[in-house]
């Protein structure tokens, strides 16, 4: 009876450990779309995230799918509840649709998450009209 409830004791451990909530970042967009942007002009966005998991987050790597794009990035620990951000800045060079990615390394429950920058590159006369919708 007594090994009984000693392997209890070590199986309701390990299973409390394990759902145990790390990290966990909840962002308030994963993509964002410019819309149609100048080329030459480039453009930023600010991905914020607030940590609503138990253990503090942090950001080991941030890198973007071309040189292109030029990420930065929250490097201190953000706690539990507080807020952290990646910022993404497109070189809008090339004319055209476009669609990169902004891949974010951490110790959160997801290790891995991608965000995304999409829009179209056009000329100063194009970015300057009105869309009719």
């Amino acid at each position: 009876m007594k090994k009984f409830f000693s392997v209890l004791v070590v199986l309701l451990s390990v299973a409390s450990v394990s759902f145990a909530q790390k990290g966990v970042m909840k962002f308030k967009e994963e993509t964002h779309n410019f819309g149609k942007i100048e080329q030459g002009k480039p453009v930023t966005q600010e991905f914020v995230f607030t940590n609503v998991g138990t253990e503090p987050i942090i950001i080991s790597n941030v890198s973007a799918s071309c040189g292109c794009t030029t990420p930065s990035y929250t490097k201190a620990p953000v706690l539990p509840g507080k807020t952290g951000s990646v910022k993404a800045t497109y070189n809008a060079a090339a004319m055209g649709a476009f669609n990169k990615s902004i891949t974010v390394f951490s110790n959160a429950e997801s290790p891995t998450l991608t965000l995304f920058l999409k829009g179209e590159v056009v000329t100063k006369e194009a970015a300057a009209k009105p869309s009719s919708k």
